[in-house]
């Protein structure tokens, strides 16, 4: 959580408190962290150029699957019984 003010070299200026929701701990703390970024940015425009190359402004794409129609889940399927 605190990369980015480690890439950008401003640590033990800002302080911090962060709350957040839903997801697992590696998504929660990857959103904090191009949150933080994104922060950094507006504040300085001189620290985007470093903080993109650490892809610390890139959002991950993947999204969640959607359960398809008369099966249990995304890619689960019901116990195939050739007789």
């Amino acid at each position: 959580m605190t990369d980015p003010f480690a890439v950008v070299g401003v640590e033990n200026i800002y302080d911090l408190k962060v709350n957040v929701r839903g997801g697992g701990y590696k998504g929660q703390s990857e959103a904090v962290r191009m949150g933080v970024s994104r922060a950094l940015v507006k504040l300085n425009e001189e620290f985007k150029k470093p903080l993109k190359d650490k892809k610390f402004l890139t959002r991950d794409s993947r999204a969640v699957e959607r359960k398809k129609y008369g099966q249990p889940k995304a890619r689960k399927r019901f116990q195939f019984s050739k007789r």
